[in-house]
């Protein structure tokens, strides 16, 4: 139980500072929405349902890099990142606490792309959702743990997406073909990597 509060308190420490500071989820609303209308009005009429996929999944992977770049800030700016990982609880509760409340952003900031996706390309089936559903908790708990790593770093900015964009190619195969299993398989086994490597990066870094 206190495994499930201490996660708790993580996710929602995070997001209270987002309330307050309103600085991470409207950046990736205002990303994803111009992102979405810039292809819509870049592309040529008719484009295949396919291609369309592709650049709703290009647009949302790079709204969660934005997120992710933001995940560790507050703590970074503050110099508090070494008194985070000394606190007395779980090392895996920080990196699920942070992974929910990146979460809960990229939730709110789709609530809003998807519409607007639908509205663009005259096109949104349940598939698509089920499958952006599935992403996100691959993209979260993953970024989540690079996000950890490149904290410590001195180009945090660049080391960020050069290790988690080459991750995200699986998760843009995945979406854009509609493989809900494979996608699934994803979310399980680089989940249970993330949780289980946490630790040591936190140690090492």
């Amino acid at each position: 139980m206190n495994y499930v509060s201490d996660v708790a308190a993580l996710a929602r420490k995070d997001l209270l500072l987002e309330l307050r500071a309103k600085e991470t989820l409207p950046s990736m609303l205002l990303f994803v929405v111009s992102a979405l209308a810039i292809f819509h009005f870049a592309l040529p009429r008719g484009t295949s349902d396919v291609a369309a996929r592709g650049l709703l999944w290009s647009a949302l992977v790079f709204t969660a890099l934005l997120g992710l770049t933001r995940a560790f800030v507050a703590e970074r700016e503050q110099g508090m990142f070494d008194a985070l990982v000394l606190t007395p609880v779980d090392r895996s509760a920080i990196w699920l606490g942070k992974a929910i409340a990146v979460l809960a952003f990229l939730v709110a900031a789709e609530i809003v792309a998807l519409p607007a996706f639908a509205a663009f390309f005259h096109g949104l089936n349940g598939r698509t959702v089920a499958a952006v559903a599935l992403a996100d908790l691959g993209i979260c708990t993953v970024g989540t743990l690079f996000g950890a790593m490149a904290v410590a770093g001195r180009a945090r900015e660049l080391l960020l997406p050069l290790l988690f964009l080459p991750t995200a190619i699986p998760i843009v195969v995945g979406g854009v073909g509609g493989y809900l299993w494979f996608l699934a398989l994803y979310d399980a086994i680089f989940g249970l990597l993330s949780w289980a490597a946490f630790e040591y990066v936190v140690v090492e870094t």
